[in-house]
């Protein structure tokens, strides 16, 4: 089978050859660690660019296709505006100023946000937000029409239904767009619909060719370890119906998956994320609160797609609890709908041999693949 054969009908509970066997990423500092420990040296990972890694190790892809723009277009100029030794303040392309260290990949601090209320919104950003931009389109447009409507294509189509309330939150900050929230309802709501609507207009677009596409992938980090950064009863009023026309145009093209990238504790969001059409949970972190698949499979039965939820921590202990994860979950891999993998990029605490060893397992459980690649056959015992 092809990756895209092998990724519809494992999310459709269809027959397929095997389990596609895929990765989240890694931390830069992690494949920099592993150079030392036996990874060869033109194996590099740079932010989400997961060539190298994926070819390495023989991995299957879910995510491709050429991309659209849900974001800010243009984005601000980004621009050093302070230099603080080992660190620096920075000015993002979400005209947010944030402190961030020069050459480690961890996460900034923010410092300052340019959007704080109606005023700035209007200026700085409804400017930037415009349904149907062109630049929001591939600059190769014919190109990406061949691909989107190639039926024979290997490898799957995926299209950026943007976010709905994680970019309001980067561009706010989190305790802002709180406030705003109860302060001034309606301009919330408008924040909400215009992002809506720049996400309907592209799908539009994209959908006007005859294009055939695969999944739509929506992003919203919205959750932290205590549960969700907004009221349950926000969001089924503000953000399911949203969310419910975005998937209701993409299903009347054929688009049967959502997956919604949102870290954190997702348990008193995800039957309403079902209710509005999104039907797979990415990368369901397991975290200090223990989220399981084995569980909202129980909980939701084959209506609810997974991906992730394997807890990137054990692939750092021993190799017994390894294998015994790996084979844990393998009830729910054979029954579908569900494509492991570590819950987070892989950190630097996990050493490469252990990594080695987490792969094998899977390849062998989840994959019934006895066609390792050589890393594999050559350095686990």
């Amino acid at each position: 089978m092809t990756e895209r054969e092998r990724f519809l009908a494992t999310m459709r509970y269809e027959s397929r050859d095997r389990c596609p066997i895929c990765d989240f990423g890694f931390w830069p500092e992690t494949i920099d660690a592993w150079h030392s420990q036996g990874l060869p040296e033109w194996v590099t990972y740079h932010g989400y660019d997961d060539t190298h890694t994926t070819r390495f190790f023989g991995m299957d892809r879910y995510a491709g296709g050429p991309w659209v723009n849900a974001d800010l277009c243009p984005g601000f100029e980004e621009r050093v505006i302070e230099d603080r030794g080992d660190y620096e303040v920075f000015q993002q392309g979400d005209g947010v100023r944030v402190l961030r260290k020069k050459w480690m990949g961890s996460i900034p601090t923010h410092l300052g946000h340019l959007l704080e209320d109606r005023e700035s919104w209007e200026k700085h950003y409804l400017p930037r937000l415009r349904p149907g931009d062109s630049r929001r389109l591939p600059a190769d447009w014919d190109a990406a029409v061949r691909t989107w409507t190639d039926p024979d294509r290997p490898t799957c189509a995926v299209l950026s239904a943007g976010s709905l309330y994680g970019r309001l939150r980067d561009w706010m900050g989190m305790e802002n767009l709180s406030l705003l929230v109860y302060d001034d309802p309606g301009l919330f709501e408008e924040m909400v619909d215009v992002l809506m609507e720049v996400v309907l207009e592209n799908l539009r677009q994209v959908f006007a060719t005859g294009a055939q596409i695969d999944a739509l992938s929506l992003w919203e980090d919205m959750c932290y370890s205590g549960g969700p950064l907004l009221t349950p009863e926000i969001f089924r009023k503000v953000l399911v119906p949203r969310y419910r026309k975005i998937t209701d145009l993409a299903r009347s093209y054929g688009v049967d998956i959502a997956w919604l990238d949102c870290d954190g504790r997702i348990d008193a969001l995800a039957a309403d994320w079902l209710e509005a059409g999104v039907n797979t949970m990415f990368p369901l972190e397991v975290g200090t609160w223990g989220a399981d698949p084995v569980a909202f499979r129980r909980e939701y039965g084959r209506d609810m797609r997974l991906m992730g939820g394997v807890d990137k921590h054990i692939l750092a202990r021993s190799d017994a609890e390894i294998r015994a994860e790996v084979q844990r979950l393998a009830p729910v891999v054979e029954d579908g709908g569900f494509i492991p993998f570590p819950d987070h990029r892989v950190p630097p605490d996990v050493p490469y041999r252990k990594y080695l060893v987490y792969l094998r397992e899977a390849r062998r459980v989840w994959g019934a693949d006895t066609n390792l690649p050589p890393m594999l056959a050559d350095e686990v015992a």
